[in-house]
C-alpha cells in the first residue's frame, strides 16, 4: 500500500501525502495482524467445534478418538483462541473498565472469559460439581466461536477503513512531477516542486499543467471539468487563467506561475477531501448502544444472583453456578451474527443490482438520509455535449444534406468538443459519405474556425462572431435568444457570407433522471441541484426533472461548504451523488458520497457507494436497500437477544426454590442456537430484494 509512483508531489501535498503512507502502513499492519490471528482462530475454533460434535448429537462418534473429545483437548484449543488470538478485546475491556464504562469489547471479554473460566473449573474439578448434584458441563466452543465470529467482523471493518485514503492518493496522481520551465530562455525540464511563482512553463498538446498560472503565448482549449464541472473545454489565450492538473488538448502555450504549494487548487482539493475524511463522524453501531445498557444490567443481575443464593443456601458452589448461568446466557452469540449478515446479504444483493457498498456504516447511514445533493454535469446529464437542435433559416439556399456535408467537411479539421458533436451529428444524418475537400482552414480561438470548402467560404461560430465579421444575423437573432432560454450553446453556420443554419448543442439530461428525482421525492427526500455550470443552465436542467432547489455556479471548494451548511442547518444526514474530481470532497465531507462508476476515479475513492452502471435509479436503489436492511437488523437484535432474556430468571435460579429447576446447559445452548438460526434466516429474507426503480446493467 505504498505510493512512492506518485512522483514528486507539490510541496503542499507532500505532507499530506506523508501521513497517507504513514496511515496506510499502520492500517496494512493492522491487517496482516488480523488476518494471521483469524487464520489460526478458525483453524482452532473448527476443532474444537468438531470435539464438541459427540456431545451435542448425544452420540458416539467412532472416527472421533476419546482423546479428541476430551474437554482437556478442548481446553488445550481454544486457550489460544481467546488469549492470543482475542487478546484485543480483554485489553479493550479492561480500558472500558477503567473509563467507569462498558462496550461490545465487555460484551465479548465477559461471556468468552466465563464461559472458558467456568468450564475450565468442570474440566479440573468436576467432582466439585458433581458432588453437589450440578453437571460438570464445559463451554469452550462458544468462547471460541464468539471470538472468531467478532474477529472476522474486525477484519472486515479494517479493511474497509483502508479505502479512505485511496481518494487522497489518486488525487496526488494528477499532478505531473515535472514542469518544462524556460529559465535563461532554456526550456529545462524540472521536478514540480522546484518551480517558483513568476517562473514562465511550457506545455504542449496532450500534457497535463503541473500549476496554476496566466497564459502569456499561445492558446489552446483546456480540458477543466474535472476541476470545474463545466462538460466542455475552455478556449485559453494571452492573459486567461489556467489550472494545473487540467489536461491541455489543442495547441501549445506559455503561462506564467501565480500559485505553488498549498496555494494551488489541486493541492487545496487534497486538503478538502483529507479534512473532510478525517472530521467525518462515523455512525454509531446500533449494537454498541445496546450493549452500552445491557451488559451492566446483565453483570448487575449476575452479582445479585450471587449474594442472594449465598444468603439463602450459603452454598458457594451453587451460588457460583447461578452467576456463571446468568452471564453465560446473557451473552448474545446470535449478536455477532444479527449485523454481519444482514450487511454481508444486503451488500451481495446490492452487487447483483450493481450497487457498491463501501462499509457497514454507508450501508446504515443511507437508510436515515433526509436531504441529497445531485451534481449536474455527469450526474443528471450525460457529460457529453451533443447537437440537440438543428435550424435552417429563412433565406437559406443550401439543401439540409449539403449543409451539414459542408460543416461536417470544415469541423472535422477541429478538435474543439462542440465541433465533434456537430461532426456526430451530420455522420448521423448523411451517413459516413465523402466530404468535400477542404482548401483552407483557420481557427479562430474562442469564436468558431473560417475554412474554403469547394470555392466556397464556410463560417462555423458563435453568433456574436458572425455579427462582428459583418454578417446580417436578422433572421438569426431570434432563434439564438430561443435555445439560449433553454440552456443551449449556439453555433451559426454562414456560407459565402449569407448565415445558412444554427445549431443547438446541450448536455442532454439523462433519459432515467425523470424517474430517479421522482423516486427519491416519494421515498422523502429533499433533493437540491448542486453544479459549477451557469445559473440558467442549472435552473433548466432542475425544472426539466422536476427539482426546485438549485445552488449554481459553485466552485470545488465551496461544494464540500455547501454540504457542510446543510449539514449544520439540521438537514441531514445528507448525501452527495457525484462523479468528477471536482465533486470528491463533497462527496468525502457528506455523510453519504454517492459516486456514478462512470466517472473519476478519484469520485469513486471518495465515496461511501458507488452506481457501477452510472445509472441514476442505483440511487433510490441503494436508499431502498438501506433501509430494508437496517429493518433486518434491529429484527435481528430483537432475536438476539430474545432468548437470551427470556432465559435470564431460569439461570438466576427463579424457578429453583419452587420445582428445583437448574437451566440446563443443553437448553441453553438450544436457545443461542435457535437465535442464529432466527438471525440468519431473517438476514436471508434481503435476497428477495428487488428496488422498485431498477438500475440499468443489474444482474438477475
Amino acid at each position: 500500500m505504498s505510493i512512492s509512483t506518485l512522483g514528486s508531489p507539490c510541496c503542499a501535498a507532500a505532507p499530506v501525502a506523508a501521513a497517507t503512507t504513514g496511515m496506510e502502513r499502520e492500517l496494512a499492519h493492522e491487517l496482516t495482524v488480523l488476518r494471521r490471528r483469524l487464520s489460526v482462530a478458525a483453524v482452532l475454533t473448527g476443532l474444537v467445534v468438531v470435539a464438541t460434535l459427540p456431545h451435542m448429537l448425544g452420540v458416539h462418534l467412532k472416527w472421533l478418538p476419546d482423546w479428541f473429545t476430551s474437554p482437556w483437548t478442548q481446553l488445550a484449543l481454544s486457550t489460544p483462541v481467546l488469549f492470543w488470538c482475542g487478546l484485543e478485546f480483554f485489553s479493550g475491556a479492561w480500558s472500558s473498565l477503567r473509563r467507569h464504562s462498558a462496550d461490545m469489547n465487555t460484551l465479548v471479554a465477559a461471556g468468552t472469559g466465563i464461559a472458558w473460566l467456568a468450564s475450565l473449573v468442570a474440566t479440573a474439578f468436576p467432582g466439585v460439581l458433581t458432588a453437589e448434584g450440578l453437571p460438570a458441563d464445559v463451554y469452550y466452543e462458544t468462547a471460541a466461536v464468539i471470538l472468531t465470529l467478532v474477529l472476522l467482523g474486525r477484519l472486515l471493518e479494517a479493511r474497509a477503513r483502508g479505502q479512505t485514503s485511496e481518494a487522497i492518493r489518486r488525487l496526488l496522481q494528477l499532478q505531473p512531477p515535472t514542469a518544462r520551465v524556460l529559465r535563461e530562455g532554456i526550456a529545462t525540464e524540472v521536478p514540480v516542486s522546484t518551480v517558483a511563482v513568476g517562473e514562465l512553463v511550457q506545455v504542449r498538446p496532450g500534457e497535463t499543467l503541473p500549476l496554476d498560472g496566466v497564459v502569456v503565448e499561445g492558446s489552446s482549449w483546456v480540458e477543466e471539468s474535472m476541476l470545474t464541472g463545466e462538460p466542455t473545454p475552455v478556449a485559453k489565450g494571452p492573459g486567461d487563467g489556467v489550472i494545473g492538473a487540467a489536461m491541455n488538448r489543442s495547441g501549445s502555450f506559455t503561462f506564467r506561475v501565480t500559485r505553488v504549494g498549498e496555494d494551488t487548487m489541486l493541492a487545496r482539493i487534497v486538503e478538502l477531501v483529507r479534512q473532510a475524511q478525517s472530521s467525518r463522524t462515523r455512525v454509531q453501531r446500533l449494537a454498541d448502544q445496546v450493549v452500552g445498557w445491557f451488559v451492566p444490567v446483565v453483570i448487575a443481575i449476575a452479582i445479585a444472583t450471587f449474594v442472594v443464593w449465598f444468603l439463602v443456601s450459603g452454598n458457594v458452589v451453587l451460588s457460583t453456578l447461578f452467576l456463571v448461568s446468568v452471564l453465560v446466557i446473557a451473552c448474545p452469540c446470535a449478536l455477532g451474527l444479527a449485523t454481519p449478515t444482514a450487511i454481508m446479504v444486503a451488500s451481495g444483493k446490492g452487487a447483483e443490482n450493481g450497487l457498491i457498498f463501501r462499509s457497514a456504516e454507508a450501508l446504515e447511514t443511507a437508510g436515515g438520509l433526509r436531504t441529497i445533493v445531485l451534481d449536474k454535469t455527469g450526474t443528471l446529464t450525460m457529460g457529453q455535449p451533443e447537437v440537440t437542435d438543428f435550424e435552417r433559416l429563412h433565406g437559406g439556399r443550401h439543401p439540409a444534406q449539403s449543409l451539414l456535408a459542408l460543416v461536417a467537411a470544415v469541423e472535422s479539421r477541429s478538435e474543439h468538443p462542440l465541433a465533434e458533436a456537430i461532426v456526430a451529428y451530420a455522420s448521423r444524418r448523411c451517413g459516413d459519405g465523402k466530404l468535400p475537400a477542404v482548401q483552407f482552414f483557420e481557427a479562430r480561438t474562442g469564436s468558431g474556425v473560417l475554412a474554403s470548402v469547394a470555392g466556397q467560404e464556410v463560417r462555423v461560430g458563435s453568433p456574436r462572431w458572425l455579427q462582428r465579421s459583418g454578417l446580417d444575423t436578422t433572421t438569426l437573432d431570434p432563434v439564438v435568444a430561443r435555445l439560449e432560454r433553454a440552456a443551449r450553446s449556439v453555433a451559426a453556420v454562414a456560407v459565402d457570407g449569407r448565415i445558412e443554419a444554427c445549431f443547438g448543442i446541450a448536455d442532454p439530461i439523462k433519459p432515467e433522471a425523470h424517474a430517479a428525482v421522482a423516486a427519491l421525492r416519494r421515498l422523502g427526500l429533499e433533493v437540491v441541484l448542486l453544479s459549477g455550470d451557469a445559473r440558467r443552465t442549472s435552473e433548466v436542467v432542475a425544472a426539466d426533472v422536476g427539482i426546485v432547489r438549485v445552488i449554481a455556479e459553485v466552485r470545488p471548494g465551496d461544494k464540500a461548504a455547501v454540504v457542510q451548511q446543510l449539514q449544520e442547518q439540521g438537514q441531514g444526514p445528507v448525501a452527495m451523488v457525484g462523479d468528477g474530481l471536482n465533486d470528491a470532497p463533497a462527496l468525502a465531507r457528506a455523510d453519504v458520497g454517492i459516486a456514478m462508476g462512470t466517472g473519476t476515479d478519484v469520485a469513486i475513492a471518495a465515496s461511501d457507494i458507488t452506481v457501477l452502471s452510472g445509472h441514476l435509479g442505483g440511487v433510490p436503489a441503494a436508499i431502498e436497500l438501506s433501509r430494508r436492511t437496517m429493518a433486518t437488523i434491529h429484527q435481528n437484535l430483537f432475536f438476539a437477544f430474545a432468548y437470551n432474556v427470556a432465559g435470564i430468571p431460569i439461570a438466576a435460579g427463579l424457578l429453583f426454590p419452587l420445582t428445583g429447576w437448574l437451566l440446563n446447559p443443553m437448553l441453553a445452548g438450544a436457545a443461542m442456537a435457535f437465535s442464529s438460526v432466527s438471525v440468519v434466516s431473517n438476514a436471508l429474507r434481503l435476497r428477495r430484494f428487488r428496488p422498485r426503480l431498477r438500475p440499468s446493467g443489474a444482474g438477475a
